[in-house]
């Protein structure tokens, strides 16, 4: 399986011998708090294996780990905390940041990750959920592992498919790029129509799922070094124009050397951010970065 190809030609991905063909595939599932991710988890799973509980807190910020099993493959979910600003403060908003970083980390020295899945509320295309896109598929996995829309709430379209046809404009305007997509009902305490749909969007998830993470298809992407260590590295040397090598690419736009001026507009307008969090993770990259 050859690697996606990165600047001057590159292969970014290489399969990695050491991984067993039956390993458990990996996906990293994020969005918003009432999404439905953990709804999901448990439509895929075809039991209750994820609290979904509205008065549940937020996992300490960090993430649950659910192992679940269809048509003969075993997945292993991550439903991790998305962004939530302006819900956050500033403290959570970057303790939140911090610890996608960490599980994407913790991921790569398991093996890898072979599926995002992006789970969101059908509505309008917020700024958080566009900080949410670029955290997790630009940001973290360098746009190397497929990313998976799955929309939730359509019980009550006529056709649930026709939400992304009346939308899908709508995410391309705002560079929202994605592999595939799932148009479905996570609400499982319905009964008539409703039901016959929850069902229905039980095997959309699951055949999407396999469709991505498919034996062959492609590897699981790990980041090696470049991952987290790499990153923060390369973060700091932008702040401080050290490297010359920096001074060719700009992390965040492609362009020019970032000066310690520009970090916190680059953050604000790439990730979304509000002026006071992206100064604070500025300041940490500066001080804390190794």
């Amino acid at each position: 399986m050859a690697g996606i190809a990165g600047p001057g030609g590159k292969q970014m991905v290489k399969y990695n011998p050491t991984q067993s063909d039956d390993r458990q595939k990996t996906i990293v599932l994020f969005g918003e708090t009432g999404a439905g991710k953990s709804s999901l988890v448990n439509l895929m799973a075809e039991k209750d294996v994820a609290l979904t509980s509205a008065d549940m807190q937020r996992c300490t910020l960090k993430w649950q780990e659910h192992h679940i099993s269809f048509g003969g493959e075993s997945y292993t979910v991550f439903d991790t905390v998305g962004l939530e600003e302006p819900q956050l403060g500033v403290k959570e908003y970057l303790e939140t940041v911090e610890n996608a970083y960490r599980l994407v980390k913790e991921l790569d020295d398991r093996g890898g990750i072979d599926l995002l899945l992006f789970c969101v509320r059908a509505g309008r295309v917020t700024a958080t959920l566009q900080s949410n896109y670029r955290l997790f598929h630009e940001f973290l996995c360098e746009k190397k592992v497929p990313i998976i829309l799955a929309i939730t709430n359509l019980e009550r379209e006529n056709r649930m498919e026709d939400w992304w046809e009346r939308n899908e404009k709508t995410f391309k305007h705002y560079n929202i790029d994605v592999a595939g997509h799932a148009c479905i009902t996570a609400a499982n305490r319905l009964d008539g129509r409703h039901k016959d749909l929850y069902e229905q969007s039980r095997t959309t998830m699951r055949k999407i799922v396999q469709e991505y993470t498919a034996d062959g298809r492609k590897p699981a992407w790990t980041g090696g070094d470049n991952l987290f260590v790499s990153l923060m590295r390369r973060l700091k040397e932008l702040l401080s124009g050290e490297s010359a090598a920096a001074k060719k690419k700009d992390l965040f736009s492609g362009g020019s050397l970032v000066k310690r001026k520009d970090l916190v507009p680059r953050l604000t307008k790439r990730l979304g951010m509000s002026q006071e969090v992206a100064q604070q993770l500025a300041d940490m990259i500066k001080k804390d970065a190794v």
